[in-house]
């Protein structure tokens, strides 16, 4: 191993049974240097990654060649034992989802103590002071109060920063984050990248980000590797990567993120570049203001007039109760064939005026007008009628989906509920056609949600929804979790659909940079109430308020 070099991959190859995931992987890590790796799910990044940390399944996988030394020490030959003494002390993990890694059973502060207990001679006073030192490092406010807080009751961008203070509680030597920012909103996503620039420059660590963000990468990372189906495609200086790349995967995943410049038709795909297929067509301004000219020419189909919803928390028997609005006067008007994109930071109220909207969640004032028809006003039948009308496209589609149904008996469903066509022949011809439509086929139709991928899933959570033939569909964070190619994917086909079958769009996100793509106009959320309405493009070139500037400024542009 070179001097400067702290970890050294070579030839690693992984088997899962007979399958072999990584094929002969080569790179290495230098001493205070950051390493971006970036690939899709599946590429075999993040089991790369476990493998270093020897937390690869034991009796599904193995490492079939190669080695992983850490300061000349072969870690693929590790005893079980032994690694404990190196994870979390000298090689730490952030992980992807913080809640599903922290412990709901224990508050915050402790499980920052248990790992100081465990590999540190440290007093268990020592050890708290040593705690609540890493959560101001970490920028966490009010220390005291998230060290006795449980996982639930913090925010997942504060949660994210305990577990950062976790994995840099011994002072490792090497820092691995495995798509430590994907479900957060840009601005926290924009903090959490700083916080750990600072950690890394503070504390001379070398670290590992493990992301499918390409932008992303640009702005921690000083080398980067872009691993597709468990091959390392291409390697070298971020700016090399960014400015000149050689393979048609790595141009693909530039590429294939919405531009905040120009508005393409049609976003390329992965499949687009590596076969050489990618359109050019672009919207140009012109044609976006016929088409608005005719879209706000027409009466609106839903109007949203002074709307709140307040929610009553009691927390004790003596206590009095405290009112919080969610939703705070707000009014806006949507028109058949629009997209209205919603966005604004976690807890702005977007989701709670789109349930509002959906009568999920009833509002506590104001009226919501569809077709002319205060829906607030309707009852328990006619709510129900309502529902063929108006749907939703969830943003975790493999919990709205019955694990135990078959998905073309779950497209079925709600045709029968609303008792749509004549005959259970027609309703399955039916679901067959919407199948084809958002490009599945009809030998998926007996298969069950988990013999598919996130983004087919997520196929099926539309073809679910277009089979009642709404008018109105809300887009709850529906591509949030997708990787870029199968996200460019999902919003070509629901700009197809909306082509197709004329419907409206309320596109709520915390992607700015997807949510200019797809809308026609923007509603900016913050803290319950408007902050700006206009046309997107108009407010992404001229922001009017400080909240929204600050939003744009966060997007990850890339170099």
């Amino acid at each position: 191993m070179k001097e400067n070099t702290i970890l050294n991959v070579k030839d690693l190859s992984i088997s899962f049974g007979k399958n072999e995931v990584i094929h002969k992987i080569s790179y290495h890590l230098n001493k205070n240097e950051i390493l971006g790796i970036v690939g899709e799910s599946g590429s075999g990044k993040s089991v790369s990654s476990l493998a270093i940390l020897g937390l690869l399944p034991k009796k599904i996988s193995k490492i079939t060649s190669g080695s992983i030394h850490y300061n000349n020490e072969n870690l693929t030959t590790l005893a079980s034992k032994a690694f404990q003494k190196i994870r979390g002390k000298k090689i730490a993990m952030i992980f992807q989802e913080p809640m599903s890694s922290l412990n709901p059973s224990m508050s915050c502060g402790k499980q920052v103590q248990e790992i100081l207990l465990q590999h540190t001679s440290l007093s268990k006073q020592a050890a708290k002071d040593e705690t609540l030192l890493l959560f101001e490092k970490v920028k966490l406010p009010n220390t005291i109060r998230v060290y006795n807080s449980y996982p639930h009751e913090i925010s997942g961008g504060q949660k994210q920063r305990v577990m950062i203070a976790m994995a840099i509680a011994c002072k490792p030597d090497i820092l691995i984050a495995d798509e430590p920012t994907t479900a957060l909103d840009v601005t926290v996503q924009k903090e959490i990248i700083k916080l750990l620039k600072v950690l890394q420059v503070e504390t001379k660590l070398s670290v590992i980000f493990i992301t499918h963000d390409l932008a992303l990468i640009s702005e921690i990372a000083d080398r980067v590797l872009v691993m597709y189906k468990g091959d390392i495609v291409e390697q070298g200086g971020v700016s090399t990567i960014f400015k000149t790349p050689k393979h048609a995967y790595t141009k693909a995943l530039i590429n294939s993120r919405p531009s905040l410049g120009i508005r393409l038709k049609t976003l390329p795909t992965i499949n687009d570049y590596l076969n050489g297929t990618t359109s050019n067509e672009v919207i140009t301004t012109k044609q976006r203001q016929l088409q608005h000219e005719k879209l706000y020419n027409q009466e609106p189909l839903l109007e949203v007039i002074n709307v709140e919803k307040e929610y009553i928390s009691k927390s004790g028997w003596f206590t009095k109760p405290q009112s919080f609005k969610a939703v705070n006067g707000i009014s806006f008007k949507l028109y058949e064939g629009e997209t209205l994109g919603l966005v604004g930071e976690s807890g702005c109220g977007k989701s709670t005026l789109g349930n509002a909207i959906l009568q999920l969640d009833k509002a506590t004032a104001g009226h919501i007008l569809y077709k002319g028809i205060d829906i607030t006003k309707l009852s328990h039948s006619e709510i129900k009628k309502l529902r063929k009308d108006i749907q939703i496209i969830f943003q975790d589609p493999y919990a709205s989906l019955n694990p135990r149904m078959p998905i073309g008996e779950a497209i079925i469903e709600p045709m029968k509920v609303h008792n749509l066509f004549n005959s259970d022949r027609e309703r399955k011809e039916k679901t067959i056609d919407i199948l084809n439509r958002v490009g599945l086929s009809e030998d998926y139709f007996n298969r069950y949600p988990h013999e598919f991928s996130g983004g087919q899933r997520q196929r099926i959570g539309i073809a679910r929804t277009i089979a009642l033939q709404p008018k109105l569909i809300v887009c709850d964070e529906s591509v949030s979790a997708l990787d870029i190619s199968v996200q460019a994917q999902v919003l070509n086909l629901l700009n197809e659909l909306k082509e197709t079958f004329g419907f409206t769009y309320i596109f709520i996100s915390h992607d700015l940079a997807v949510v200019k793509y797809m809308s026609d106009q923007l509603l900016v959320m913050n803290k319950g109430m408007i902050e700006e309405l206009d046309d997107a493009d108009t407010i992404y070139n001229a922001p009017k308020k400080e909240y929204t500037k600050k939003l744009i400024e966060a997007i990850p542009k890339g170099l």
